[in-house]
């Protein structure tokens, strides 16, 4: 079953079209490649982590980087913020 987001950008290829732009544009920002580095990192030298485990490298408020579930670390955006 999709989302509503997603069955929103089917409808709507103009604004799939717009957010793909800028999730590219964001991607490339120095602070977000170097976050997603340091995520990779973690992965690729944590031996408990594994692929297809369901686990997230989480940055923490602190600064840290710990392994969390998928679904709780993905949910902490979009709606979870509104």
């Amino acid at each position: 079953m999709k989302s509503r987001t997603q069955r929103y950008y089917d409808a709507n290829p103009e604004a799939k079209a717009k957010k793909a732009a800028y999730d590219s544009e964001f991607q490339k920002k120095k602070k977000q490649v170097k976050k997603r580095v340091q995520a990779n990192r973690f992965n690729r030298n944590n031996p408990n982590s594994v692929k297809g485990d369901g686990k997230d490298a989480s940055h923490q408020p602190n600064g840290s980087i710990k392994l969390e579930s998928q679904k709780k670390n993905r949910a902490r955006g979009g709606a979870y913020r509104r």
